[in-house]
């Protein structure tokens, strides 16, 4: 592993702002609508207590809310996608007409997707790397919104070394981009920490971050309460947030650009401190 002390600066337009990536960290605040998350089911799925945490995790330093309606933990329940926009679409109006923050939903449906980018998110977060649902390359190109995309597959078996294949599924969905006229320039890699990895293979990935963000895209670090930290600390979810800020840190040094996170606040104290030994910003 090595620091990346000069990654490339990257602006990428997201409704009405320009996000700088390379300037500073961008902390995403992850909002589970559903009932069995694996950290945090069912804490948020009643409205009002949806829009007070995003509005507590807001003044806590979150720069994106992550709307999620279905959970991807390991073994999780499918829901219908009209289910899914019944959990989401609310939380998206009541963000999108009561705040100013950017808005992501986190969904590997595009008919889901697509219904949220009309009730006001700006962002498309999907689990699959647009290889899942093929729709989902079209519908981020009709409406012209960033997607982040993640590195997946089922299993843990690899023909190549890890960060060949990651280069390699990449590689692929750079190709669906460019065949649904998605523009490349929307793009945000993320390497999928816990999906398709066991915990060697999560490891092998953290100490080789610099790498994704040497291709020129963006990139989104998702390591916030998982198993891995859970398999190093041996504590459950909710006490992994120590272990979470170490990860941000490790991103930190690496280049990453945003860190989706449960803790909101612990994170964005981090990565300040860090983004001024590091990025050298001002504080």
């Amino acid at each position: 592993m090595y620091i990346l002390n000069e990654p490339k600066i990257i602006p990428m337009h997201i409704g009405k702002r320009t996000l700088r990536f390379g300037t500073r960290s961008f902390i995403m605040g992850i909002l589970n609508v559903t009932p069995d998350s694996f950290s945090d089911g069912g804490d948020f799925s009643a409205l009002d207590a949806a829009l007070a945490h995003a509005k507590e995790m807001i003044a806590d330093g979150a720069d994106i809310i992550d709307v999620g309606g279905e959970s991807s933990r390991p073994g999780y329940t499918e829901v219908s996608a009209e289910e899914e926009m019944r959990r989401v679409l609310p939380i998206i109006k009541k963000l999108a007409t009561e705040t100013d923050v950017l808005i992501s939903i986190d969904t590997m449906k595009a008919s889901v997707a697509e219904a949220a980018l009309q009730a006001g998110a700006h962002i498309l977060n999907d689990v699959w790397g647009l290889q899942r649902d093929g729709e989902m390359a079209y519908v981020a190109a009709k409406y012209d919104a960033p997607i982040v995309v993640m590195h997946n597959q089922d299993g843990t078996e690899y023909d190549r070394p890890l960060m060949d294949e990651m280069i390699r599924f990449f590689e692929h969905t750079f190709t669906i981009a460019d065949q649904a006229g998605l523009s490349r320039e929307n793009l945000i890699l993320d390497p999928g920490v816990g999906f398709g990895k066991d915990f060697e293979q999560n490891l092998e990935t953290m100490r080789n971050l610099a790498q994704l963000r040497e291709m020129g895209y963006p990139v989104l670090l998702g390591t916030s309460r998982k198993r891995m930290l859970g398999t190093l600390l041996d504590v459950p979810p909710k006490e992994r947030t120590e272990g979470t800020v170490a990860t941000t840190v490790i991103g930190i040094m690496q280049g990453m650009d945003i860190f989706r996170v449960h803790d909101v606040k612990e994170n964005a104290q981090a990565a300040k401190v860090t983004d001024v030994i590091v990025r050298k910003t001002h504080g």
